[in-house]
């Protein structure tokens, strides 16, 4: 296995930016888990999985139809799901409203691990999730735990959509964003916390350069 970075937190924290930034800067390969949840449960929303209630049994069952690679097109990571690039569809709401219900799916959970795990043998990754450090590589020397106030999040979050061109109000976007707190957070299988031995960075009042600068002191350190 190689080096490990490994970056969790709550939504909207700037895990990937900092991730990113932190890959370009060793090196290294960045992998966006939250975009691995988002492109299966995009997948669920396309084929007609996620009316209510919930076919859990019928989500596990087409788990072995699903192939989740990344690739690098015009200097950006984008997704690519059975082959195709949803990177555009997988940030829209329809999944952020739906994403913690497949991310709570232990299968679900299981399937990606391995595929995260599978990268990592043959390549220094930087890594941002929600268990990175406390599931997916317990072991890795370097882990953070990104977080930031709620309004905060949310705002950020909102200003990330309206730049996609998507029509949405700000308070739909709190309500979200607070709902996947709880929804991660509370989840029987790899809750959303930090490793006990992880770094807590508190970025609300830090700018993103900011964030960097403390993140890559930290790991040279």
């Amino acid at each position: 296995m190689k080096k490990i970075i490994a970056i969790d937190g709550h939504a909207a924290t700037g895990k990937s930016s900092q991730a990113k930034k932190i890959a370009n800067f060793f090196g290294y390969n960045y992998i966006d888990t939250g975009a691995m949840y988002r492109a299966v449960t995009y997948y669920c929303i396309i084929s007609d999985l996620l009316s209510e209630p919930i076919n859990v049994r019928t989500i596990i069952e087409r788990l072995n139809k699903i192939n989740i690679e990344f690739k690098i097109s015009n200097k950006s990571q984008i997704i690519l799901l059975n082959g195709n690039d949803v990177e555009p569809f997988i940030r829209k709401m329809d999944v952020a409203e739906n994403v913690s219900k497949i991310a709570g799916i232990p299968e679900v959970r299981s399937f990606l691990v391995k595929i995260q795990r599978q990268i990592a043998i043959k390549n220094n990754v930087v890594m941002d999730g929600r268990d990175i450090g406390t599931v997916v590589f317990p072991n890795a020397k370097n882990k953070f735990f990104l977080t930031a106030s709620l309004e905060i999040r949310a705002k950020r979050r909102f200003e990330e959509l309206k730049s996609s061109n998507e029509t949405i109000i700000y308070s739909k976007v709190l309500e979200n964003v607070k709902i996947r707190d709880y929804e991660d957070s509370s989840r029987l299988v790899s809750p959303l916390k930090p490793a006990k031995d992880a770094i807590i960075v508190e970025t609300s009042n830090l700018t993103e350069n900011e964030v960097f600068e403390r993140l890559i002191s930290l790991i040279n350190g």
